[in-house]
């Protein structure tokens, strides 16, 4: 029998520690999770696969861990994502046809965003769907636009540790965050330039529930080889018209966090 490793008690606490960091922090790699809990990397990996088997934990595509749908605290009653699918499609549908990129649907939860549903270009150079991914919500332009929702002390309340890592990010502390905030709340819309990952950029437009609160986003993503500031005019506009068909077809309940 092997007897190595950590006693129970203490494998629990060092998972709950972990648990603690994704909340906080909103992500972790397997070489900062070892040095946090004071372990070899491979028992920090060890933990954090056991979070993903039990879905606090989900692996994004740098191999950071993100946290996972066990530990979604929604802020508000909320409609099931399948529902808001199926209820939202035809407006996301709307956007594809007049901005003939790729779109997708995505929410806010807490510091991060889940990609909900999307439509692919069908063209060789094009940005493929994510489908359930989480990221940090300061990196993607829908993401943007949810958290331009938020007043500071909201912000301040999401980030007490400051902003996690992130490969790609441009920003990288809240009260940067704050004022890129600021000018969303003018201009009614989040870019992301090449900041979820590289090669991207992307254009987002919150999506409001009957009583005003941005519950959703609509994106529209373009390679940074064909991406241009002067398009953005045409990706709002098929945004506008999206967001408006989709608030129309919204119940008056709330759909996410």
């Amino acid at each position: 029998m092997d007897n190595t490793g950590p006693a129970p008690i203490e494998a629990v606490d060092r998972a709950l520690q972990l648990v603690n960091v994704l909340r906080d922090e909103g992500s972790v790699s397997v070489k900062d999770a070892a040095a946090r809990l004071g372990v070899a990397p491979s028992t920090a990996h060890r933990l954090l696969a056991a979070l993903v088997y039990r879905e606090f934990a989900v692996q994004d595509v740098d191999r950071r861990y993100l946290p996972g749908p066990a530990m979604v605290i929604r802020e508000r009653e909320s409609l099931p994502l399948d529902a808001l699918r199926v209820i939202v499609r035809p407006a996301l549908e709307l956007v594809f046809e007049r901005a003939q990129e790729t779109v997708q649907l995505l929410v806010r939860e807490r510091g991060n965003v889940r990609f909900v549903e999307g439509i692919q270009l069908d063209a060789p150079l094009r940005v493929g769907v994510r489908s359930g991914d989480l990221m940090p919500a300061f990196s993607s332009s829908g993401g943007k636009a949810l958290l331009a929702e938020l007043d500071e002390a909201q912000l301040d309340r999401l980030y007490p540790l400051g902003l996690p890592a992130w490969p790609t990010a441009r920003v990288t502390d809240v009260d940067a965050l704050k004022r890129q905030l600021s000018k969303i709340r003018k201009t009614g819309y989040g870019t992301n330039l090449e900041e979820t990952e590289k090669g991207v950029c992307g254009v987002g437009v919150a999506v409001h529930d009957p009583v005003g609160r941005g519950v959703a986003a609509f994106t529209v993503a373009v390679p940074s080889a064909r991406f241009r500031r002067e398009d953005i005019p045409r990706y709002l506009e098929a945004l506008h018209a999206g967001v408006a068909l989709a608030e129309g077809l919204l119940p008056d309940a709330s759909v996410g966090a």
